[in-house]
């Protein structure tokens, strides 16, 4: 099974978060949901460097992630993938982004987060911001 390392920002502006609807794709367990922006650490990356250059790519959004910013890690098994997600705060001051990889977005107060539908990995990071960020 493949197994991949990825990263997540849980974006926050004006105690909302941002949440990116996922597009079609080949794995239809995940396919349409909403998520927190990030991608695949490339060799040879720090997990910071990693997200700060994934936002960038799919969302032209500069952040500054620090290690400090470490939220959770959570390690899941897809039908098809192994996947250890590795999320972020990320304070931003503005919600001026191009979104060029994800099919719609929601700025959500942190009660509203379950309204919207996760992927499996996505969803232990959303009941800890529930639990600790009332």
């Amino acid at each position: 099974m493949k197994n991949y390392v990825v990263t997540a920002a849980i974006i926050i502006n004006k105690n909302q978060i941002l949440c990116m609807q996922r597009g079609d794709g080949k794995y239809v367990y995940i396919a349409n949901k909403f998520e927190f922006p990030g991608g695949k650490v490339d060799d040879g990356e720090t997990y910071e460097e990693s997200l700060a250059r994934e936002l960038m790519e799919e969302m032209d959004l500069k952040v500054d992630v620090k290690a400090e910013d470490y939220f959770m890690t959570v390690e899941h098994d897809y039908p098809d993938f192994h996947i250890t997600l590795r999320s972020y705060i990320c304070h931003v001051d503005t919600r001026e982004f191009n979104m060029k990889e994800h099919k719609s977005f929601k700025w959500l107060d942190i009660k509203d987060l379950k309204t919207v539908e996760w992927p499996a990995a996505d969803y232990p990071i959303v009941e800890k911001l529930q639990k600790t960020m009332k």
